[in-house]
């Protein structure tokens, strides 16, 4: 076992209450996690409960956890598989704190709700550069919420199947297999969930309404793994919890992989779909043995630490030594650096001042070669991007084809409306100069 996964294993200390909404049941599950195992205390299933009151089946849920002694914890509850689009974006090379910012480009792309409808949430998968997206209607969460509520249920997240297989297959820090994959029944039998991973794909989900058979070969071509590879079921994939109650009517894997996440939060994705305004506080006192497990192996890993602190001392001293001996020179050197700057930025200064008078001359003898005599100017305005003239000729009209056909000016004008004078026709002109240096 890795060093990583004996630290999780040692940070796997807690309780939580899974619910799955079901089209037709509310199933809840709820597991104790110990670096020894997984003890699933209770199971409860709720038939039909959008047919009856909130506050019924809220008080049966509410006798549950007192009797199980839970009764202070939040629950984490996994909404259906329907309500949710599940997407992976590529983010190579982004840091996790720009990732926010980066989804935000891209988010409204990948659901087909109305922006203020969509909420979502992402989170890394493991270190791949892929992150994983879950987008649902805020009106869906708001619909489940509000009904929870008036059951007197207390919810902390708002998660979905994705998010919470991931996270329970590494409860304990296990390596992933090289391919695999899972499924599992619909509740109303007309489909399966399946759900994998592989080597080219971090993962792999989705509702599939159609035979087991070709719902498989669809993952297995998505996951690029062997077509012949076997499936299995959702339960024979997750933590095997080391004691269960003898009736396990009610189990089930999908709320008892969301009940593993709601016991260490700190181990799964942190893919929250709930507002953190709306997410009910957990007891405090249920994260005692946790921050004692955690003060315990920091004092171990600052003993270790201590252990070379002399050596590690003595090293510094000597490169802080080094690093005073070559400081002048380097300071010296970055003092060239900026007067060698200093100097190129000049010269470059100096080359585009002559580069500009050249520049300048060429388009006075272009207008010299193509207004000629009859035509005589009374003003002339260059600037560095534009020509405004104004003077006399016999045909005023002709003066604009005149000047675009050059490669000095471009896009001339008339400022003010020609007028007829005794020697022809007097004209004012403005036009862009194409080509010079800024």
């Amino acid at each position: 076992m890795t060093a990583v996964s004996n630290l999780r294993k040692w940070l796997a200390f807690g309780t939580g209450v899974g619910i799955e909404i079901g089209r037709e049941d509310l199933k809840v599950t709820v597991a104790r996690v110990r670096p020894g195992g997984v003890r699933i205390i209770g199971y409860c299933t709720v038939p039909k409960f959008r047919e009856h009151p909130a506050g019924d089946w809220g008080s049966r849920y509410a006798s549950f956890l007192e009797k199980l002694g839970v009764s202070h914890l939040t629950a984490t509850v996994l909404l259906p598989r329907e309500d949710v689009i599940v997407r992976q974006v590529p983010m190579p090379g982004v840091a996790d704190r720009d990732i926010a910012a980066a989804l935000n480009y891209q988010v409204d792309a990948m659901h087909p709700y109305a922006e203020e409808e969509a909420q979502h949430a992402w989170a890394r998968i493991g270190k791949t550069p892929q992150v994983m997206v879950g987008i649902t209607r805020r009106s869906v969460l708001e619909k489940y919420l509000s009904l929870l509520r008036e059951a007197g249920i207390k919810v902390s997240s708002f998660t979905f199947s994705a998010a919470v297989m991931h996270s329970a297959l590494r409860l304990y820090g296990l390596a992933a297999s090289d391919g695999f994959i899972a499924t599992d029944r619909t509740e109303d039998g007309e489909g399966f969930e399946v759900y994998g991973e592989s080597t080219s794909h971090p993962l792999f989900s989705a509702r599939l309404d159609m035979p087991e058979e070709r719902a498989v070969a669809l993952a297995l071509s998505e996951l690029r793994l062997p077509p012949e590879l076997e499936s299995s079921p959702f339960e024979s994939i997750l933590p095997k919890p080391v004691a269960a109650p003898v009736d396990d009517s009610s189990r089930a894997a999908l709320p008892y992989a969301t009940s593993l996440v709601g016991a260490c939060p700190w181990l799964a994705l942190p893919v929250n779909l709930l507002p953190e305004t709306e997410r009910a506080v957990r007891s405090r006192w249920m994260y005692v043995p946790t921050i004692a497990l955690a003060s315990i192996l920091l004092l171990a890993l600052g003993a270790v630490a201590a252990f070379g602190a002399y050596g590690n001392r003595r090293y510094i001293d000597t490169m802080e030594r080094e690093i005073k001996q070559v400081e002048p020179r380097a300071r010296r050197a970055a003092e060239l650096d900026r007067e060698i700057a200093i100097a190129r930025n000049r010269a470059q200064t100096l080359d585009n001042f002559r580069l500009r008078s050249k520049e300048d001359m060429d388009a006075l003898n272009e207008l010299s070669r193509v207004l000629g005599p009859p035509t005589w100017l009374g003003n002339l305005q260059l600037s560095r991007t534009s020509l405004q003239i104004g003077g006399e000729t016999d045909q005023a009209a002709s003066l604009l084809k005149v000047l675009d056909g050059t490669k000095q000016f471009k896009h001339s004008e008339f400022t003010m409306p020609m007028t007829r004078t005794i020697g022809g026709e007097s004209f004012s002109i403005k036009a862009a100069r194409e080509g010079v240096t800024p």
